[in-house]
């Protein structure tokens, strides 16, 4: 009881630092607005005030920055809980939602629709459509004789996504020089271009995916330990693995395909949730998806605010994920997974 007790005093101090985070985002820029500025205008759009907006506040405060932190909160949440459900079902610490063929299906799915654009007026379209199909590929080559194991499908994951690596260096090939360009700043992520509709794309799909992950994260816990353990259980474990993984992969891949590639996210975040929370999964993934959240929001934050011109977020996530994920394999490798 204690140790429950402790777990939902840490998540909601987790969601109030995220609350707080995504004031300061929404005030911090090139055009700093302030808390109440920003209170009036959320009121008067939310139709909680019959004081019109300021324009200028309209403009930079819901227009800009609201769809934009929306869609990086949603986006850490979703690689978060996602890489915490990919980490679960393989039993390995250091699998994330790219292993299956995300990022590289996303990516040649982007390419396409930047080099042909007549034929694929779609980039965020194609991206989402080629990540999952990606995914559904490695699923059809690990399979054998009615079983897919989990090491073939880490297999079939790296070939898939080696193979769409390559179509992306294709297009790279041919690309103009502005195509490359475009094609080479989507692949280092960001949400320069988010908009409303991006935001109402990618809640419809990721909401409804991480609610049933949470929902669904007991029998996540019985998957962990072992195929075996979970069939004198009662449980199908080819069946249980592959709906977690495609729920997973559904809500990383929308917002793949709205932000780009955007790394080490999935594989930080769930390791920090276990330290904080322990094993248990249904900890795990909805504290992963708050901390993602909450990571994201201020990898944002500084990409747009360190410098004149916005840096790549996957530069500044990056530059934070190697060290930690060195730290964490040299210091807590042995006591966490008894590596």
């Amino acid at each position: 009881m204690h140790s429950h007790v402790r777990s939902a005093l840490l998540a909601l101090l987790l969601l109030a630092a995220l609350v707080l985070m995504f004031a300061l985002a929404l005030s911090a820029g090139d055009y700093a607005v302030d808390i109440a500025d920003i209170g009036r205008t959320l009121a008067a759009k939310l139709g909680l005030s019959g004081i019109p907006a300021d324009r200028m506040h309209e403009m930079i405060v819901w227009k800009l920055r609201m769809p934009r932190l929306l869609l990086a909160a949603m986006t850490g949440m979703a690689m978060a809980a996602s890489g915490a459900v990919y980490q679960g079902c393989f039993r390995n610490p250091l699998v994330e939602p790219y292993l299956l063929g995300v990022s590289s299906g996303a990516a040649w799915g982007a390419a396409l629709a930047i080099v042909f654009p007549m034929l694929i007026p779609s980039g965020q379209l194609s991206a989402f459509a080629f990540a999952m199909t990606a995914v559904l590929l490695s699923f059809f080559l690990a399979r054998n004789r009615g079983e897919t194991p989990p090491v073939t499908l880490i297999l079939s994951g790296i070939i898939v996504g080696s193979l769409f690596a390559a179509f992306v260096g294709i297009m790279k090939y041919i690309a103009s020089d502005a195509e490359l360009r475009d094609l080479t700043f989507w692949m280092m992520g960001g949400f320069y271009y988010a908009n409303w509709d991006d935001v109402t794309a990618a809640s419809c799909i990721v909401l409804p995916c991480l609610a049933l992950l949470t929902t669904l994260a007991w029998k996540l816990n019985i998957l962990s330990l072992g195929d075996e353990e979970a069939r004198s259980l009662g449980l199908h474990p080819d069946r249980l693995r592959a709906l977690f993984i495609v729920l997973a992969t559904l809500a990383a891949s929308v917002c793949v395909a709205s932000a780009g590639i955007i790394a080490w996210v999935g594989l930080m975040m769930p390791h920090a949730a276990r330290m904080m929370f322990g094993p248990d999964n249904r900890w795990v993934i909805p504290c992963s998806a708050l901390l993602g959240a909450l990571y994201l929001l201020i990898c944002d934050t500084l990409a747009r605010t360190l410098t004149g011109a916005e840096i790549p977020i996957a530069i500044i996530t990056s530059i934070v994920g190697a060290p930690y994920l060195i730290w964490l394999l040299r210091a807590k490798g042995r006591e966490l997974y008894g590596a």
